[in-house]
């Protein structure tokens, strides 16, 4: 029993839609107006919270802003967000799959529901880019060391 309680565990327990938002502040006017290619505006954004022990939250946020000239065409703000047992894994690894491996499993979720929106909202699709999660956590791990050295911890390059 001792080796089962040391066995890795990484399961998926649910996949929701956390939250959705869809504005169009300036309909109908604006879709009456002669109408030229939108400037499209992404943010993404990855969080993760313990929720037991063991248990993790992992969310990833999709903002998606749409302009013709300074009038927004609409506005999404999505929220995927899936739960995972991760268990018995050494501490370095854990920040990497909640941080890389979770999000990129929920990521897809998050992107057929923005195109949907759009369509539904009675647009074309806007169809969110792959992301390397990877290349974003190891980005954030640099920007909070920067951000601990930054607040007076003092290294020295003797």
């Amino acid at each position: 029993m001792a080796e089962q309680e040391l066995t890795p565990v990484f399961q998926i327990q649910r996949m929701y839609l956390k939250d959705l938002s869809l504005e169009q502040p300036n309909s109908p006017q604006i879709l009456r107006e002669q109408q030229v290619q939108p400037q499209v505006d992404i943010n993404l954004g990855v969080s993760a919270e313990p929720i037991a022990e063991g248990v993790f939250e992992v969310c990833v946020t999709a903002t998606v802003t749409t302009k013709i000239q300074d009038k927004t065409l609409f506005l999404i703000e999505a929220k995927q967000a899936g739960i995972f047992e991760i268990r018995n894994l050494p501490q370095d690894q854990m920040q990497a799959i909640v941080g890389i491996a979770c999000p990129g499993m929920v990521y897809p979720y998050l992107r057929a529901i923005v195109s949907d929106v759009c369509t539904r909202a009675g647009f074309p699709p806007v169809i969110l880019s792959e992301v390397n999660f990877q290349a974003m956590f190891e980005a954030q791990q640099q920007q909070q060391a920067a951000q601990a050295n930054g607040s007076g911890i003092i290294t020295s390059a003797n």
